[in-house]
């Protein structure tokens, strides 16, 4: 861009935890209580409550995440119970915005401990449920006996010396402690491979024979659980990227509405609606008033970097036009220095890396703004129509 302006933005970690935590919260965007008190801080060059603000802002993130996670946990085991046909309690959700950091953190360890008991409780039903449809035999009985004081490894034990008219009920109970040990919501295909070979148990005459069907059992349910825990980890990954990509637009948005309350502060038009040129091709127009025949370009990419030069909305005809885009260029660069302090008092510190001075070139004619300023007002005289019908 000629006769123009480039910067390199940085947001300040108080706008990026704020933005973060009302995005994942589901607020509207805006800094939170602490973050606006860190970037006060800032200005007024208080380090120590400035840390401290960021160090709260990091805690209420980091724990409003928390809630998400417990939450999108509890939906997981909704579904896994609803299709083993069983019914667990399982914590009410938490709205992440709701209560202190204090509070949502004391939730989510009840919801811990209720979330481990439910999931306990959803692979026992699954696995007696198998266990006893192979075997011919009660479920109730089975589940009974997981209930009580003793270890696996000694009620396997005791089976162990049941007499051999009991073989049945012991390789049943040995089988569901192996089953419960699959994650309640393990793939249905998985599910099926498990089964295929616990279905062998039910037909095997020597123990040698159970002892290796018993094995292969646990070696599918340790592939099952793995390809869960896999399949967990994708999952994680692409909800990392899509996380990173909405705080990108959160982050883009706001600097967006910022720059545009900068510049409409100090008297400029914001020609045909910043943010929806913005998201259509990155580019906007500004003017004023006092400027028939001038206006700026601007572009913010990704929140990252500002561009901006001034043009001509039509070319120059005589020797005082060319002295009038001196004083319009000199006019702009006192703005944009004007609008870089705001913007660093909205916590949006901008470094200047590239510069044109007022008269080393000039201003390119673009017709685009003549006509966008002229549809952007007679929108706006459209606009004081409907409201005065």
């Amino acid at each position: 861009m000629s006769s123009g302006v480039e910067a390199d933005i940085a947001l300040d970690a108080a706008v990026v935890l704020s933005l973060g935590m009302n995005r994942v919260a589901g607020k509207a965007a805006g800094l939170t209580a602490a973050g606006a008190e860190a970037l006060a801080a800032r200005a007024q060059g208080r380090a120590d409550a400035r840390a401290a603000a960021l160090a709260e802002a990091e805690r209420q993130d980091r724990v409003v995440r928390q809630v998400i996670e417990r939450n999108t946990r509890i939906a997981v085991l909704a579904d896994a119970q609803r299709e083993a046909g069983t019914k667990v309690a399982l914590p009410a959700p938490m709205p992440p915005g709701d209560g202190s950091p204090d509070e949502l953190a004391a939730w989510c360890a009840a919801a811990d401990r209720a979330l481990a008991e439910a999931e306990r409780r959803i692979s026992e039903h699954l696995a007696t449920t198998v266990a006893a449809g192979i075997f011919e035999i009660p479920a109730d009985g089975l589940r009974a006996d997981l209930r009580t004081s003793e270890t696996p490894e000694t009620s396997e034990t005791r089976s162990a010396s049941r007499p051999a008219e009991d073989e049945a009920h012991r390789r049943a109970e040995t089988l569901v402690r192996i089953l419960s040990r699959l994650a309640p919501e393990t793939a249905e295909t998985d599910r099926r491979h498990v089964a295929e070979a616990a279905r062998g148990l039910a037909d095997v005459r020597t123990d040698a024979e159970a002892e290796g069907l018993i094995s292969e059992v646990r070696l599918r349910v340790q592939a099952a659980n793995e390809r869960t825990a896999a399949r967990h980890e994708e999952e994680r990954r692409r909800a990392s990227e899509r996380d990173a990509a909405e705080q990108a637009e959160v982050e883009r948005r706001y600097v967006l509405n910022t720059v545009t309350a900068a510049f409409q502060e100090m008297g400029y038009e914001v020609d045909a609606g910043f943010e929806t040129l913005t998201a259509q091709d990155g580019q906007v127009i500004l003017s004023r008033g006092g400027w028939p025949d001038h206006g700026v370009r601007m572009r913010v990419d990704d929140a990252r970097t500002i561009r901006a030069a001034m043009v001509r909305t039509r070319a120059p005809e005589s020797e005082d036009d060319r002295r009038r885009d001196a004083e319009r260029e000199q006019e702009w660069c006192a703005a944009f220095e004007a609008a870089r302090e705001r913007l660093a008092a909205a916590g949006i510190d901008s470094a200047v890396t590239w510069r044109i001075e007022p008269g080393d070139h000039e201003l390119p004619v673009v017709a685009e703004a003549r006509q966008t300023r002229a549809r952007t007002r007679q929108q706006a005289r459209e606009r004081e129509r409907e409201r005065g019908s």
